[in-house]
């Protein structure tokens, strides 16, 4: 079973309906002991970092996601939920994030080159690291294939732990890896039948 975190933020059910369309059992919840009781971890999330942590951690899951991580259970961020698993956000001052993952989530506008919009919005190609294996979220996608973002941050001071990038103007961080804690930049659930495989690998780390 998995859980996927309710703390107000994110686009839970469409999540839900990409692990019920490939099989997988899923869950949506905000209770810390049906979270332990399940086998993996899903972290949502759109919007502004610094709301998100206050209402993760007003819930009280903060520390319930924290310790499942840590205890090895598979984690999987996505979008916002991603940049939660890192240090610090630097979105409208300094927060602080999961810890799960070192780094720190910047804002893309100082980055990128004259005449690309922020937010990113839209489908771009995963490029993966040729100094490191394949990520096992990547088990069943090649590179090249696209996956839809839409954000203004994303991650930086995380190359140790950067699974695949896209280019938009500048490369930009789309998925990272540090052992049982996975994130993805990009909505796996609004990628198509790339989403839907990725969703698969996860099923099965």
């Amino acid at each position: 079973m998995i859980a996927i975190i309710d703390y107000g933020v994110g686009n839970l059910f469409s999540l839900r309906s990409s692990f019920q369309y490939i099989g997988a059992d899923a869950i949506v919840t905000g209770d810390a002991d049906e979270i332990a009781r399940c086998e993996r971890i899903v972290l949502p999330g759109v919007g502004a970092f610094r709301d998100a942590a206050e209402k993760l951690r007003r819930a009280g899951l903060d520390e319930v996601v924290r310790r499942e991580a840590l205890s090895g259970k598979p984690l999987l961020g996505i979008c916002l939920g991603m940049q939660m698993l890192f240090d610090r956000s630097l979105e409208y001052g300094e927060h602080k994030g999961l810890g799960l993952i070192p780094g720190s989530v910047v804002p893309l506008a100082p980055l990128l080159p004259p005449g690309l919009k922020v937010p990113h919005i839209g489908w771009n190609a995963l490029i993966f690291p040729k100094d490191r294996p394949k990520s096992r979220l990547f088990r069943f996608v090649g590179e090249g294939e696209h996956v839809y973002f839409v954000h203004s941050y994303h991650a930086s001071g995380c190359e140790d732990a950067v699974t695949a990038t896209a280019e938009y103007g500048v490369p930009v961080t789309a998925a990272v890896e540090r052992g049982n804690v996975f994130g993805t930049q990009f909505h796996p659930e609004k990628s198509g039948q790339t989403g839907l495989n990725i969703l698969r690998a996860f099923c099965s780390v």
